[in-house]
């Protein structure tokens, strides 16, 4: 027993510890790029939306829940289109991504939860998209808005 454990603690000390470090090196760099494509992955649904907002104002003015529906759709993709160019240049990219948060949160509480509320079951899943997209877009803002201080 002890015969195998001493084998096994020169099998241990005897090996080259530089013959791993590439393999670290090459590792961060793959999620250093992977963690550098996460914001264009999160930022492009965002531009989708916003150009929707455009394209199909008449169609989504029946679920805005305050009078003027056309105009706040508008502004609604205005707001989902600047928060994407503020992103992408690294711009107030911060404030734009709490506010972003504070936008998905908004749709969460006023168009999907009172859905949800009445009924309508499939509505839970828009609802659960746009808290986890208020919660990204405040992860982003604390950890990868360029100007965060």
């Amino acid at each position: 027993m002890i015969i195998i454990a001493f084998m096994s603690s020169l099998l241990y000390v005897g090996r080259p510890k530089r013959c791993c470090r590439p393999y670290v090196i090459k590792q961060r760099f793959d999620m250093n790029a992977l963690l550098s494509l996460g914001k264009y992955l999160y930022a492009v649904p965002f531009a989708i939306f916003g150009i929707f907002h455009f394209m199909n104002a008449e169609g989504m003015a029946g679920m805005v829940p305050i009078p003027g529906g056309v105009i706040w759709v508008y502004v609604t993709g205005v707001a989902l289109l600047a928060a994407v160019v503020s992103m992408l240049t690294g711009k107030k990219d911060k404030l734009a991504t709490m506010l972003l948060g504070v936008l998905m949160l908004i749709f969460a509480l006023a168009i999907h939860l009172p859905a949800v509320i009445g009924g309508d079951q499939m509505s839970m899943a828009s609802l659960l998209k746009d808290l986890s997209l208020a919660g990204a877009a405040w992860m982003y803002a604390q950890h990868q808005a360029v100007d965060a201080s």
